[in-house]
């Protein structure tokens, strides 16, 4: 009984996070299509995809993941920045690779709209993005 009201817990605070950075993206006019979530052979790790679809001039702000993320920019022109680093613009058919924890922003440079296909490989149970400060 007690298992089962953890499972409970975790899916429910995942399911917040999940809705809470949805809520985000479209406050932002940014749409996030989730396609896929599966547990991977590593333990306490998931490979999590999504594609990501943002508006002209839209930027998502400053945030973090509990894992590596995977970017391939699927159309427009997205500017990245990674704190630490300069800026990297990418356009279709380009890919990022962004180290676990790394503080990013993302901002649509083009004049029409832009998307990714971004891959995480997260730890379980933790939210998938992290604003920063």
């Amino acid at each position: 009984m007690k298992v089962k009201r953890i499972l409970t817990l975790a899916a429910l605070m995942c399911a917040s996070a999940l809705a809470q950075h949805s809520a985000l993206a479209e406050q932002l006019d940014i749409k996030r299509t989730n396609l896929q979530r599966h547990d991977l052979s590593a333990p306490g790790r998931e490979v999590v995809q999504v594609l990501v679809e943002f508006a002209p001039g839209v930027e998502f702000p400053r945030h973090s993941h509990p894992g590596e993320e995977i970017v391939y920019v699927v159309e427009g022109a997205l500017e990245y920045r990674l704190d630490g680093k300069p800026p990297v613009t990418l356009k279709a058919g380009d890919v990022l690779f962004i180290p676990a924890g790394g503080i990013h922003a993302v901002k649509n440079i083009g004049t029409g709209g832009a998307a990714e296909l971004a891959t995480y490989i997260v730890e379980k149970q933790k939210p998938l993005l992290v604003v920063a400060d």
